[in-house]
């Protein structure tokens, strides 16, 4: 049974930096795509990062790209999200999810099968 656990979120200031981390267990990271979105009340989930291990490809979503970081740590089943000079709109609910990487990169939630249980992200001035 697959299972994803988030942790690492709180409270940062604009300008301030977190690392979430997803603990994986029950996949084999070199057989999924782990994706990062994020939610806030109202509004859809949004598609942050995605990373495919055994081709080192990575996607960034335009308002993250140069401030965030996704990578994995195949030995400890852990995916990773640094986040750098995070501002207001950076505040969410933070996933982290899983798909088959046979399907290749997603950016869409609807394209990930597995899915943790989100971990608070908050960017107060």
């Amino acid at each position: 049974q697959k299972k994803l656990v988030e942790s690492g979120g709180g409270l940062v200031q604009p300008g301030g930096s977190l690392k979430l981390s997803c603990a994986t267990s029950g996949l084999i990271l070199d057989f999924y795509v782990m994706g990062w979105f994020r939610q806030t009340p109202g509004k859809e989930r949004e598609w942050v990062s995605c990373i495919d291990k055994t081709d080192n490809n990575v996607l960034y979503a335009d308002s993250v790209k140069g401030r965030f970081t996704i990578s994995i740590d195949g030995e400890k089943n852990l995916v990773f999200l640094q986040m750098n000079n995070m501002r207001p709109e950076d505040t969410g609910v933070y996933y982290c999810a899983a798909r088959d990487r046979f399907f290749g990169l997603g950016t869409r939630d609807y394209e990930y099968s597995s899915w943790g249980q989100g971990t608070q992200v908050t960017v107060y001035s």
